[in-house]
């Protein structure tokens, strides 16, 4: 992952001051701009992306503090370090009463210099991250659960692929954890340290996704009374999750596929160009190529973003999952799964995926309340397995059955499952209490379906 390269602006009317600030600034590996005064220095600030100002204090016609309160006006988190001379402390205290990021004193060492910009440059870093993690939504990650063939090669899959700066696209049912699987593969990145930013193309009303997505100035529109960091901007550096990619309007992909090519984002009403260094992982519940036949995902954003194409399986795939998912899930709630209930969530297909399995363990642990979840606390189409082989031993005694095997085979059930649930799901433990090899167990769950 490359670091971008920061702008700063000198601005200083002593034209060798200038020169040498400009050369030290290069050296010290940013990209620096220069200014003769402050009308000058607002004109460039207006016309590219500048990340820090640098400026004397003392210049003709518009002085230090009156080019800060300007850029305050307009740009409230742009770092401003002033400079000022020796037995001008009150007017340093002024400064950074006006939004300052910190002053020096003249003369100075390069060295000094230096140290301020990068403490500027992290600090409003840090700012900016902390409003974002602040106004974000987003629940706590815990990583991808399951032990599944599918899931153990996506996980290899993921591990491949982090490490690259590709776009990626993610593709699933809905509710089968594609911005986990995102956030998976920024946790393995070089970029780890950097933010993951999350937008959910569906969600937003189409007329605030732009500005939601690529920022704006102040004035852009009625309404934008400041300047708006965009999402791109914000994931400088990290990973932005596009989820529910083919949600967003035609017209808004043409702008979103530029910023992709070229890695450059504008805001609205602005014309600064802003360099960016962003990995964009793209996702979506839809076929992507029947997405594109109806018009839903232009063709050349889709092949943009499909560099690496991640398939998340369907929860019915991977079966020998749920009950670690379930055990998570009750987990926080300190709940406890019987083991009729555990065979009827792996006997389910699961439409809804891994969020339609929490949200029925939510409702099951609320209706079980400290008791241990049985078939009767789930919906009754997931505890029908259960139920069935209620009404055929209800049946069987009913209608005096004869039948040996079918006899059996309902006593075989419910005890089988009365001592699992016994010993918690331990399969050694409840063959030793039904005196059959765990073998014979294993061979009964298979014969049963109850496994």
């Amino acid at each position: 992952m490359s670091t971008p390269q920061h702008t700063i602006l000198a601005v200083d009317d002593e034209p060798h001051m200038r020169r040498l600030l400009e050369i030290s600034l290069r050296q010290a590996g940013y990209r620096a701009l220069s200014a003769g005064n402050g009308r000058e220095a607002l004109e460039l600030i207006q016309q590219q992306q500048i990340d820090l100002v640098v400026s004397d204090l003392h210049m003709p016609g518009m002085s230090g503090l009156q080019l800060l309160e300007a850029i305050r006006k307009q740009y409230e988190r742009l770092p401003f370090i002033m400079v000022t001379a020796q037995g001008e402390i009150k007017t340093a205290v002024e400064a950074m009463k006006l939004g300052a990021s910190d002053y020096i004193l003249r003369p100075f060492e390069l060295e000094t210099l230096e140290i301020a910009i990068q403490k500027a440059l992290a600090v409003n870093r840090i700012q900016l991250e902390n409003a974002f993690l602040k106004e974000s939504s987003q629940s706590a990650v815990t990583g991808l659960i399951g032990n599944s063939v599918p899931m153990q090669s996506l996980k290899q899959m993921i591990q491949q692929v982090a490490p690259e700066r590709a776009t990626v696209f993610i593709v699933g049912e809905t509710g089968t954890g594609k911005e986990l699987v995102a956030k998976a593969l920024h946790d393995a990145s070089p970029r780890k340290s950097e933010l993951f930013v999350a937008v959910n193309c569906a969600a937003i009303p189409v007329d605030i996704l732009e500005s939601e997505l690529f920022g704006h100035e102040k004035g852009a529109f009625t309404g934008a009374v400041k300047e708006r960091v965009g999402k791109f901007e914000l994931a400088n550096g990290g990973t932005l999750f596009l989820d529910e990619i083919t949600e967003m309007p035609i017209q808004l992909q043409s702008k979103l596929l530029r910023v992709l090519q070229e890695n450059i984002v504008e805001k609205l009403g602005g014309n600064r160009q802003i360099a960016l260094d962003v990995r964009v992982v793209a996702a979506t519940n839809r076929d992507p190529l029947q997405a594109v036949k109806e018009g839903k995902l232009r063709e050349d954003v889709y092949y943009r973003l499909n560099v690496i194409q991640l398939p998340v399986p369907p929860l019915r795939e991977r079966g020998e999952d749920v009950g670690l998912l379930a055990d998570y899930f009750l987990h926080k709630r300190q709940g406890k799964l019987s083991e009729s209930a555990r065979l009827c969530l792996q006997q389910y297909r699961w439409p809804g995926n891994v969020r339609e399995l929490e949200n029925i363990l939510e409702r099951a642990a609320i209706l079980a309340g400290s008791q241990t979840i049985q078939p009767q606390h789930l919906p009754a189409d997931i505890a029908q397995p259960m139920a069935v082989a209620t009404e055929a031993s209800s049946a069987a005694s009913d209608s005096n059955d004869l039948s040996i095997p079918h006899a059996t085979e309902i006593i075989e059930r419910r005890l089988i499952l009365q001592a699992l649930d016994h010993c918690q799901g331990n399969k050694t433990k409840a063959a030793k209490l039904l005196e059959i090899s765990e073998r014979s167990l294993w061979n009964k769950l298979n014969q049963y379906g109850l496994r």
